[in-house]
């Protein structure tokens, strides 16, 4: 194990804890995935079996783009998320962590006709950055692949209609950084239309003008780093063993 693999073990293993803290774990199902750069047709996975809040850096599975298993281990991948995270990792190299869920407000958007609008303060943040998957059924036949990455395009975030969200980064803490931002977009979308209340539309404009605003905002401390950093010292101190090697 090269020192680059065991340092990114530890951070998804400790991104695992995170999302299961944060509530957007779904019983052994979804995954995060990040490239692994020193080998990168290999990436970590997390094994078919485990909850979230298990996954330790040393549990974690070492696969090939074809699904291969690179390390012995009881365990096995998911299938769905073999179609999913081969097929993204495979065509956008740019793309190193790559995130999926199946929460209630990410699945509610995912199901809406219109799917997410871009009139509160996170989902603009997202303006021009979302892209549309339609539904073809349980992910795991590999000719979705294609259609999947087409999909995909040019952009780092997806909302796979009637099924959920999926979102990447160049590092983890973009991609988490990136997951949480829409799961929040998701959330504030969900608790406007149960008011019934008209909702304050935001126009092209602001949404046009929101990347710029947000390189202001991130400075040079890089995309996601500090929130991520804070996650990370939460999840040790409550459910510590994850950098287990």
């Amino acid at each position: 194990m090269t020192e680059t693999e065991r340092k990114l073990r530890i951070e998804l293993a400790a991104c695992y804890r995170i999302f299961a803290h944060l509530g957007w774990d779904e019983l052994i199902y979804n995954h995060i995935t990040v490239k692994i750069p020193d080998t990168p047709n290999h990436f970590l996975i997390n094994p078919y079996g485990l909850h979230y809040s298990e996954i330790t850096a040393s549990s974690l599975l070492k696969v090939g783009i074809t699904g291969n298993k690179i390390d012995d281990s009881e365990y096995d991948a998911n299938p769905a998320g073999m179609v999913i995270h081969s097929a993204v990792h495979a065509a956008r190299p740019d793309l190193h962590c790559i995130t999926h869920l199946h929460t209630n407000e990410g699945l509610a958007v995912a199901c809406s006709k219109n799917g997410l609008r871009h009139d509160n303060f996170y989902s603009v943040m997202l303006y021009n950055r979302v892209a549309y998957h339609d539904f073809e059924g349980l992910t795991v036949n590999d000719g979705e692949k294609e259609r999947l990455v087409a999909s995909l395009g040019h952009h780092s975030q997806l909302i796979l209609r009637n099924h959920g969200l999926l979102s990447a980064g160049g590092t983890i803490e973009e991609a988490f950084i990136a997951t949480w931002t829409l799961q929040r977009a998701c959330e504030i979308q969900v608790a406007c239309d149960a008011t019934g209340q008209e909702v304050i539309p935001i126009s092209a404009e602001i949404g046009e003008k929101t990347e710029q605003l947000l390189e202001t905002q991130i400075g040079s401390a890089g995309l996601g780093r500090r929130e991520y950093a804070a996650m990370r010292r939460v999840v040790a101190q409550h459910n510590p063993g994850f950098d287990d090697l």
